[in-house]
């Protein structure tokens, strides 16, 4: 049984008329009497009767009913897909490690807002090992995380590098390493930190630094949230060590300190993955080409002014 044969059968049940349902089609009358046959062979049974005006016998009518529905139901998927061709989608899920989602995603979700009035935004803060997690499990279109090769080496991935950063040092004003003219990562030996909850990828990072420097992570409290660290490193116990993007604006807090550590020095790279089917989709694409552009532009300025403010 196939979709041309139910809706040659359709055809010939409203018009009551082989050649008129074939006209109707767009097809000759010789095609839809071969359709019509080649269903009632399927089915094994007449589904018309054919002396005098056409009519639907028994089977004929039983049929009817669901041909009806089937044929709906391929004509309301087809919709849907012509739909999201035209960039008719109804929403787009976006998740992001925490910096992107405070820092860079608000002014891109404003201007994708205004070119896709009807696209429902849903935004969600991930780390980036879960934001690839859901991602592939199809449950958002975009993941704005640190690099993990290990995570998107599918060829499935598109991934597209946006910008790097260092990892540096928040310290509370009152810290005895600030008194240390310069830092290195020995320094950090047993010092109690604040660090990221296992699953996010800058916690990965971090340890798996000071596993190559042969020194012990203290992690004395995990948190998920950026301002978390700022409001905990300020208590004057804990340091942590942060992205640069994030510490930018903290380096005219005159209860904080931000430190640089000496080499090896520590970097991570933040990517947009999304997947080779819905970068075909054109809202999914016009974000991942407006991400691209205003992050890059965004965290190169924030970084420039990083380096103007810590050299003054």
């Amino acid at each position: 049984m196939r979709l041309e044969q139910l809706q040659a059968f359709l055809a010939v049940a409203e018009m009551g008329n082989f050649q008129q349902a074939a006209q109707q089609c767009g097809v000759s009358q010789s095609t839809i009497t071969r359709q019509v046959q080649a269903l009632e062979a399927s089915v094994g049974l007449s589904l018309f009767h054919r002396q005098g005006n056409v009519k639907l016998t028994v089977g004929g009518d039983l049929l009817l009913i669901h041909a009806k529905k089937i044929c709906q139901i391929w004509a309301n998927a087809e919709q849907e897909l012509l739909d999201l061709q035209a960039g008719k989608q109804t929403e787009l899920c976006v998740a992001g490690i925490p910096s992107a989602c405070a820092y860079q995603l608000p002014p891109i979700l404003q201007i994708f807002a205004q070119s896709y009035p009807n696209v429902q935004l849903r935004v969600t803060t991930l780390g980036s090992d879960r934001a690839l997690k859901v991602l592939k499990d199809g449950l958002i279109d975009i993941a704005i995380v640190m690099n993990n090769p290990f995570l998107t080496a599918s060829s499935d991935m598109v991934v597209e590098p946006l910008y790097k950063e260092k990892i540096q040092l928040l310290l509370p004003i009152n810290h005895p390493l600030t008194r240390k003219v310069s830092l290195t990562w020995k320094d950090l030996h047993n010092v109690p930190q604040a660090v990221f909850k296992d699953g996010y990828g800058l916690q990965r990072l971090v340890q798996d630094q000071f596993n190559r420097q042969g020194i012990c992570l203290k992690a004395s409290l995990e948190l998920n949230s950026l301002e978390a660290f700022r409001g905990v490193v300020k208590q004057g116990s804990l340091v942590a060590l942060l992205p640069e993007t994030f510490l930018v604006e903290l380096s005219n807090d005159p209860n904080l300190i931000v430190r640089s550590l000496g080499e090896p020095s520590l970097t991570r790279e933040i990517v947009l993955v999304t997947t080779s089917d819905r970068i075909q989709v054109p809202p999914i694409k016009y974000f991942c080409k407006l991400a691209s552009q205003m992050i890059s532009q965004d965290s190169s300025v924030m970084l420039k002014n990083a380096i103007k403010t810590q050299s003054f």
